[in-house]
């Protein structure tokens, strides 16, 4: 029997780093997403997994770079105003770790990705809802995804690094 969770998106974050100067990293995220897991009963070794982000909800906590990555140069978020990800497969690991293999689609480019999944486990809340929580990670290399803008410091070090860290935790409840 299927099982569907929820997103929790206030008690979720999804978040990726990139270096920045190739000396420190730049954290973004994303404050409008959404989240979908069906599973074959409470088995989460089952689980279906869909996941959209909003571009146009992208912050670094500087408002010209944020403008810029909505600008063609990267996210071009007046014609690719979603990120998505459609799972393929989750792998576990042992019971706390999974390999989750899906498909990203970033400014209409889906590419195979595998990403690394801590599962932080189950439990009843004080109002009879069943919460899960997982911890993703993963990493991109963002020119793969037609992210191309870049530009050189006077030492001759990239502005942007071309890999994105990628980081979400997210909270599921069981909706039925």
């Amino acid at each position: 029997m299927a099982t569907n969770w929820a997103l929790d998106a206030s008690h979720s974050e999804i978040q990726f780093k990139v270096r920045h100067m190739m000396i420190s990293n730049v954290t973004g995220e994303f404050q409008k997403f959404d989240a979908s897991v069906t599973t074959e009963g409470d088995d989460f070794a089952s689980a279906q997994i869909n996941f959209t982000a909003d571009v146009d909800s992208i912050t670094t906590k500087n408002e010209q770079r944020d403008g810029h990555l909505k600008s063609e140069d990267f996210f071009d978020a007046a014609n690719h105003p979603q990120i998505k990800f459609e799972s393929t497969e989750l792998k576990k690991v042992d019971d706390e770790n999974y390999k989750l293999h899906g498909n990203l689609t970033i400014r209409a480019t889906t590419l195979p990705i595998v990403l690394d999944v801590e599962y932080g486990g189950t439990i009843k809340d004080p109002w009879g809802n069943i919460r899960a929580g997982f911890v993703v990670e993963g990493k991109i290399n963002r020119k793969e995804y037609g992210l191309h803008w870049s530009a050189v410091t006077e030492a001759g070090g990239l502005v942007v690094s071309d890999d994105v860290k990628l980081h979400a935790a997210v909270e599921f409840v069981k909706a039925s």
